[in-house]
């Protein structure tokens, strides 16, 4: 079962045949709203919009914990989504797809773990390893997808993830372009750091929607460009999901989720130990 996570103008249910809504509650509080349940040819399908349907939740807001958490809930195995980001280099460009591979944290306010030690559920202190913080396997398909629709995709990129709600002022865009960052957003962290928390194959489909405001004589980032580019472009994220999808449901996952699950587990910290 496939979770999808759609970000801002990427998460249109209609995507999703036979679909039907199930509100539901977790142990960190409600999910940014109703699931769609469903199916894409014939594999099913959850998916949830990050900021809400009408877009009311600031991306610090977000209860990333109660949304992974209803994810695997309803026994989804992996956790695809789709965020609008600003490219950091000139070669990517505004409408490009990035398969990101790598992430910065640059957040402050968020809940960065299922192992809180408040809910008795999930005992210990969880020291997950983030060397490779997205599914490769899932990658892969994701990126030949792109190749066979023909559509400008980089294979890998570095995301740096700001808390927002602002957009960054020049400065700092020239130091997340020196650090190595190839895109920008406000969303990644937590989300990715959870979903491997709770043993489920993530990875992202980033559009690139601008420049952010490093690039000289380029208009500035700005919410009406960044919806602009969006509405030109969704179509790209979802033309790869509906291809993607159907073979990720075709394949063999259970030597990729049974490391995802023993590497959480392996990394457990309890007072005895």
């Amino acid at each position: 079962k496939i979770g999808i996570i759609g970000g801002t103008g990427l998460d249109d249910p209609d995507i999703l045949e036979g679909r039907t809504e199930k509100y539901v509650d977790t142990p960190y509080g409600k999910p940014s709203d109703a699931l769609i349940l469903g199916k894409i040819k014939n594999v099913d399908c959850v998916l949830l919009a990050r900021h809400g349907r009408h877009h009311t939740i600031m991306p610090s807001n977000v209860n990333y914990r109660a949304n992974i958490w209803a994810l695997k809930e309803e026994n989804c195995s992996h956790v695809l989504v789709t965020t609008a980001c600003g490219s950091l280099r000139e070669e990517i460009q505004p409408g490009d797809l990035v398969i990101i591979d790598q992430f910065i944290d640059r957040t402050t306010k968020r809940h960065c773990t299922l192992y809180d030690g408040q809910h008795s559920t999930l005992s210990g202190v969880c020291h997950i390893p983030m060397a490779e913080p997205f599914c490769t396997k899932t990658r892969e398909v994701l990126i030949e997808t792109a190749k066979k629709l023909g559509l400008q995709c980089h294979s890998k990129g570095t995301m740096i993830t700001i808390e927002g709600p602002r957009f960054s002022s020049r400065a700092e865009s020239c130091v997340f372009r020196s650090w190595g960052a190839d895109v920008i957003n406000m969303t990644t962290v937590p989300e990715v750091i959870l979903a491997k928390e709770a043993g489920m194959s993530y990875a992202s489909i980033a559009m690139a929607t601008d420049y952010d405001c490093w690039k000289e004589h380029e208009e500035a980032v700005s919410v009406d460009k960044v919806l602009k580019t969006l509405k030109g472009n969704a179509n790209k994220a979802t033309s790869i999901l509906l291809s993607a999808i159907p073979q990720i449901g075709s394949m063999e996952w259970s030597s990729t989720l049974h490391t995802l699950k023993v590497s959480t587990r392996s990394r457990l910290m309890s007072t005895w130990d």
